[in-house]
């Protein structure tokens, strides 16, 4: 569709670590520097306390970002287009049912209605999201609503949302939901370990989850709405990371604050630290509050500004959402028809 963007590359399937070794073939490039996928490192305490940031420098780095004049005509399109392969479509709601995780499925699986498709002429592009993200009791679902497909299916774990339930349970949590299908496991951390600055307990937690994932790919929600300072998103970035998380993730989307353009760039300048340090990438998953096509394309640019191409592919960068994809779909359809479409046209589940 667009020279030099090409949506359809194999790489950006999010299944495709199945046709590599992930620990011998790179994952990533940066600064012209091989990565390969995370496996961790011994706790390094005098890198995580000497960590500091530049609070007002990061927010007015922020506030120019979304000032930015955005790509526009095709170019949005086909940025629009990867936005949605980079996609955690989402139901994590009190009253989900079986019938509505199939639903979702249905739409992950086929996320542009047929006629926008055609109108676009990407049928050859296949176009589906990355993973599904579902509760536990929902993996086997999701997992047989999804047989035949490249979407991963995702499940929250850890006692989500508040990751207060007794270790011994959170890590049975993670295992029943890897042995029902899940492949991608959204972990919370216990919060109070960074407020405490009990970074040794918090690394051993998540190198916990990171065993009990076995293959399956672990994503680490900090809660960054809770974490009151971007010197602690920072911190625990670092644990995280060092640690052995594939991703590190912004928030539950139950918090009041979720996911903001400044700790976008405190988390992936710390991914860049990590990967220019260490010789491994670590992905991001913005997640909670992003509803808006415009807010895809911000989140998409920083991306390729703070870390490069290979973090614009679901490999390594996933989206946290349930309506962003409805207002996308919306954009699309203005693009291919100089009309907006009515909400209620592009229905989600």
């Amino acid at each position: 569709m667009t020279p030099g963007f090409n949506i359809a590359d194999p790489s950006n399937s999010a299944s495709d670590k199945s046709f590599r070794d992930e620990h011998r073939l790179p994952l990533a490039t940066l600064n012209g520097s091989p990565l390969l996928s995370n496996r961790g490192i011994p706790l390094n305490l005098d890198w995580v306390r000497q960590s500091r940031v530049n609070t007002s420098a990061v927010e007015r780095r922020a506030q120019s970002h979304a000032a930015r004049r955005t790509v526009k005509k095709e170019w949005q399109a086909a940025w629009l287009l990867r936005a949605i392969t980079c996609m955690d479509l989402t139901t994590l709601s009190g009253d989900d049912t079986d019938e509505r995780v199939r639903r979702l499925c249905a739409k992950a699986r086929h996320p542009i209605q047929a006629e926008l498709v055609e109108r676009l002429k990407i049928d050859d592009l296949r176009i589906q999201v990355a993973a599904v993200c579902v509760y536990h009791r929902f993996v086997e679902t999701a997992r047989r609503a999804l047989e035949g497909s490249d979407v991963r299916v995702a499940a929250v774990s850890t006692g989500f949302p508040a990751g207060l339930s007794p270790l011994s349970e959170r890590i049975a949590e993670i295992r029943s939901s890897v042995e029902a299908g899940a492949q991608d496991i959204d972990v919370v951390i216990t919060r109070a370990h960074v407020f405490g600055g009990k970074w040794q307990e918090l690394y051993d937690e998540i190198g916990a989850f990171k065993q009990a994932c076995g293959s399956a790919h672990l994503k680490v929600i900090l809660g960054t709405g809770d974490l009151l300072t971007l010197r602690n998103v920072a911190r625990a970035s670092f644990v995280a990371m060092m640690a052995g998380s594939d991703f590190i993730k912004t928030s539950t989307g139950k918090e009041p604050t979720n996911a903001t353009l400044p700790v976008g760039f405190v988390m992936t300048r710390a991914i860049r630290e990590y990967g220019l340090e260490t010789g491994m990438a670590v992905g991001f998953k913005p997640a909670g509050g992003i509803r808006t096509a415009k807010q895809s394309l911000e989140w998409l640019a920083l991306m390729k500004e703070e870390l490069g191409l290979p973090w614009m592919k679901a490999d390594l960068l996933r989206f946290g959402a349930s309506g962003l994809l409805n207002d996308i779909e919306r954009q699309l359809e203005h693009h291919a028809t100089g009309r907006y479409s009515a909400d209620y046209r592009h229905p989600i589940a």
